[in-house]
C-alpha cells in the first residue's frame, strides 16, 4: 500500500509522514531530502544549477539511501546537512529539471515497490504514485510554516531569523508552483488537510484513521 503526503515547505509533511509510517508499520520515504542532496552534490561539484542535463547526471549517479529518517549520500550521513536553508534553495533550483526528476522518480518508485510505504514530497500523488491508495495534501499558513522550519533549524543548532526563513519558504512555494516539471499542486483525488492550528498528535491520529478506512 502506498500513502502519499504532498504539500508546501513547512506544512509538516516529513514529521507527519514519519509518525504515520511508524503508527502503521510502513516504510518512510522522504523525497524532499533526495532533492536537497542532489542540489548540494551539484554545488559541491561546481555544476551550474541551471544546467539540467548536468544536474540530471549527478542525480542518476548519486547513491542515496534512506534508513528510517536518516539519509546517506554516497556512504556519508547527510541527514542534518540537507535540512539547512541552503539545501532547500539548491533543491528548488535543481527540482525544475526533468532529467533530475526522472532519475529521482525512478528511485522513489523502486522504494515504493519494496513494500507498504508512506512517502512525502511535492509530486508524490500527482506524478510518482498516481494510483496510491491514499493521497493527502497538507498545507498551513505561510507564517506558521516558517515558524516550524525555524524551530527545526534551532533544534539542529542554527538560529535563523524568522523573516529569513519566511522569505525562503515563500520563495520555495513560488518556484515549486510555477515550475513546468511536476508543479506543486494537490492531486484531483487528494484529501486536503490544513495543519495550521492542529497539534501533531491530532494530525497523525486523523490520518491513521483515514488510512485504516482505506485498508491500511
Amino acid at each position: 500500500m502506498i500513502i502519499t503526503l504532498d504539500g508546501p515547505a513547512g506544512s509538516g509533511k516529513s514529521t507527519v509522514a514519519r509518525r504515520l509510517a511508524d503508527e502503521l508499520g510502513f516504510r518512510f520515504l522522504n523525497t524532499g531530502a533526495m532533492y536537497r542532496a542532489v542540489g548540494l552534490l551539484c554545488e559541491r561539484a561546481g555544476t551550474d544549477l541551471s544546467d539540467g542535463e548536468a544536474c540530471g547526471r549527478t542525480a542518476a549517479a548519486a547513491r542515496l539511501e534512506q534508513t528510517g529518517d536518516r539519509l546517506s549520500v554516497d556512504g556519508e550521513d547527510w541527514t542534518e546537512l540537507v535540512r539547512t536553508p541552503a539545501a532547500g534553495a539548491a533543491a528548488s533550483a535543481v527540482a525544475v529539471h526533468p532529467p533530475v526528476r526522472a532519475a529521482l522518480v525512478a528511485l522513489q518508485r523502486k522504494v515504493g515497490e519494496a513494500g507498504d510505504t508512506v512517502t512525502e514530497g511535492r509530486d508524490q500523488g500527482t506524478v510518482v504514485f498516481p494510483h496510491a491508495a491514499l493521497k493527502v495534501f497538507l498545507t498551513a499558513d505561510a507564517e506558521a510554516r516558517a515558524e516550524r522550519r525555524r524551530l527545526e533549524l534551532l533544534a539542529a543548532g542554527r538560529d535563523v531569523p524568522l523573516a529569513e526563513v519566511l522569505a525562503e519558504v515563500t520563495g520555495r512555494d513560488e518556484k515549486d508552483e510555477r515550475r513546468a516539471a511536476a508543479p506543486l499542486k494537490p492531486a484531483a483525488d487528494a484529501v486536503r488537510y490544513d495543519t495550521t492550528d492542529k497539534p501533531l498528535e491530532a494530525v497523525v491520529a486523523d490520518l491513521v484513521a483515514l488510512a485504516r478506512r482505506r485498508g491500511a
